[in-house]
């Protein structure tokens, strides 16, 4: 069998790492760049900073700030009709995952025709997309998804009405400015549910089916940081050891799941489009039900995890360090602040039918380690209830 492996990311990575952005942008040839952001990062004055950096570096940078926090498919025109205004060549993402994702999506369409279904990854959309896109400066200011070193997109869009991934090594930033600087002092609810996107990102990686032992390696690394970090990074905003920590640990976790995802990301996604829930923060409720519904094909992964987390218990058999991993999880969730139940989040059980559908409709359940049917993600979300 033939693998094909690639870890091309350029990543300037530290406290104060936002003042090479005129230095990258220059040797990417870019000079009028669209900043895209979100609002929440606009009104903290984040977007602000950035911009003043741009000008200091004599860059003139039009503001797109108008991305929904389950990014739509309208965000992505608004972003292009923006790019246009301002004569821009280049783009940089100011953000979570929801803005950067947006930024990614912008930089496609401007050289790439809609509809954005097209590119869908399920569909092998990955063939219909060139290296021909504008360069992109990727800037995160919270530790979950790790978009600023992924190679993917995820948007809702109008013809599917599901979070559709579109997946290609040409979507990757051209370079991460991570600074964890600009994390200090996120509130500790966002801190939780990003950081709890990073830590399952990292897991379902460990445990997605495929051979990638690049990434099996990056993702146990990234799966002890996000756990030893998370407690100290929400009880103190302005412990910048842990929020360094939890950066890395975001972008080994998005290194990682080139290998896949698992069924967590399939029955999370629904819940943005379809009850407007935080993508991290459901991830984190679903984690530790998936991995008992896996543990029947997982167990030796499962020890690993335990193993690489230096938990309690992890020295025993595959099953006893299986049972302290899926524990830690468990806890983990009331020591950061996040419900353990997807009703405490208002989500009605009427929603489950449909929730189960379009789970099945989403790709990431395909690299699960253990096959999933429709009655397994009913059954799935009626454990998190």
């Amino acid at each position: 069998m033939i693998s094909r492996f690639s870890f091309p990311t350029r990543i300037v990575f530290g406290p104060g790492a936002v003042r090479e952005l005129g230095n990258e942008a220059r040797q990417r040839g870019i000079t009028r760049p669209l900043l895209v952001t979100d609002r929440g990062v606009a009104a903290c004055g984040l977007a602000e900073q950035i911009l003043a950096e741009a000008r200091r570096a004599g860059l003139a940078a039009s503001l797109f700030e108008d991305v929904d926090p389950n990014p739509v498919e309208k965000n992505v025109q608004e972003g292009l009709e923006a790019y246009r205004r301002g004569n821009c060549e280049g783009v940089i993402g100011l953000g979570g995952g929801s803005a950067l994702d947006v930024a990614k999506a912008v930089r496609l369409v401007v050289t790439h025709p809609f509809p954005l279904e097209q590119y869908d990854d399920i569909l092998d959309g990955a063939a219909r997309i060139r290296a021909n896109i504008p360069p992109m400066i990727a800037i995160a200011t919270t530790a979950g998804t790790g978009s600023e070193v992924g190679r993917s997109t995820v948007i809702i869009l109008e013809a599917t009405d599901r979070k559709t991934v579109i997946f290609s090594p040409h979507l990757m930033p051209n370079v991460a400015l991570a600074d964890p600087e600009l994390t200090l002092g996120m509130p500790p609810k966002i801190t939780a549910g990003t950081g709890l996107d990073a830590l399952t990102h990292n897991v379902e990686a460990y445990l997605a089916l495929g051979y990638h032992p690049l990434c099996d390696a990056i993702a146990l690394q990234g799966a002890r940081l996000a756990i030893q970090n998370l407690p100290r990074a929400v009880h103190n905003g302005n412990d910048l050891d842990a929020r360094s920590n939890m950066m890395m640990a975001a972008m080994m976790g998005a290194v990682a799941f080139q290998k896949g995802l698992g069924a967590v990301h399939s029955l999370a996604h629904p819940l943005s489009s379809i009850a407007h829930l935080h993508h991290g923060t459901t991830n984190g409720i679903l984690l530790p039900h998936v991995l008992e519904f896996n543990r029947l094909v997982s167990e030796v992964r499962l020890r690993d995890l335990a193993v690489a987390m230096e938990l309690d218990g992890a020295q025993g058999s595959a099953s006893e360090a299986a049972t302290a991993l899926i524990t830690r999880v468990r806890r983990l969730l009331p020591e950061v602040g996040i419900p353990e139940t997807l009703g405490a989040l208002g989500v009605s059980r009427d929603l489950i039918p449909l929730l189960a559908k379009k789970a099945m409709e989403d790709a990431c359940h395909q690299s699960n380690p253990r096959p999933c049917t429709e009655a397994d993600m009913i059954a799935l979300y009626e454990k998190a209830f």
